[in-house]
């Protein structure tokens, strides 16, 4: 991996790298060009959640004339292709270097790919192929899913880390802060603010589970944002991440006509 970036610095196919550093025992976001090289012996290649994709957007956003590289696991790479399916980023302006992730990560996030399209550093783990989480709640009835949820959002300290860790919450006017939407100055919020993220998380949630291990209130919104791509798929045979197509809720078509509706 590290031969790789520096030979794609020295040979200008990329301005610059976005990656990992073990800075005194701790991996950060660090920037690596040709001016320091050196640094590479820093890589940090190990197991490591961080939303590295959302920074890459802030980055890009500051200077899209550049060219950059980007160390990806599976899900940062499937938050690349929804950002180039959105328009927010350009695909010729980003090289990725594939990082596979370990088994036991693959396992904890219950991850169906668990590695990127290019593998540059480590070995493909098995894919975790059914949600036990999920499972779980999808056993309920309807009313014991209901209270389990109520439950969950009623600890809601509506901190907005979901949102701002989120590699595919790129809007520049976010809907949750609409107060004709969303009342503002009750905690916790009226459960229509995890309503209004599940929605806009439907067609476009790579499964990354940030927002999950950053909330403070430890709600599993990785499982909800699991049902709804569950949901979308089933509907729309669409799957979120991969390279092709749009997300259903991204295109203009005629209207549907539903039988028995007015």
């Amino acid at each position: 991996m590290r031969e790789k970036i520096e030979e794609l610095l020295n040979k200008g196919e990329v301005d610059c790298v976005l990656a990992l550093k073990n800075l005194k025992g701790y991996p950060l976001p660090w920037v690596f060009t040709k001016e320091n090289l050196q640094e590479l012996d820093e890589l940090y290649l190990d197991n490591a959640r961080y939303p590295l994709i959302k920074m890459f957007l802030h980055l890009y956003r500051k200077d899209p004339a550049k060219n950059w590289g980007v160390v990806v696991r599976g899900c940062e790479e499937r938050a690349l292709n929804e950002l180039y399916k959105w328009n927010q980023v350009e695909p010729e302006k980003v090289k990725i270097l594939g990082l596979a992730c370990s088994q036991d990560l693959a396992d904890m996030c219950e991850c169906p790919e668990p590695f990127p399209s290019v593998i540059d550093y480590g070995e493909k783990a098995n894919p975790v192929t059914e949600s036990y989480r999920l499972k779980e709640i999808e056993d309920m009835s309807l009313s014991e899913r209901l209270d389990y949820w109520l439950k969950n959002f009623d600890r809601c300290l509506k901190c907005f880390g979901c949102r701002d860790i989120c590699p595919v919450c790129f809007c520049k006017e976010c809907t949750l802060e609409d107060p004709d939407l969303i009342p503002a100055g009750t905690l916790p919020p009226d459960p229509t603010f995890h309503l209004v993220r599940a929605v806009h998380m439907a067609g476009r949630c790579i499964d990354c589970g940030l927002c999950e291990e950053i909330c403070p209130a430890q709600i599993p919104l990785r499982t909800l944002y699991k049902e709804v791509g569950k949901i979308v798929e089933d509907l729309f045979d669409y799957r979120t991440g991969v390279p092709d197509g749009k997300s259903p809720l991204n295109l203009l078509g005629q209207p549907v006509e539903v039988e028995g509706a007015e």
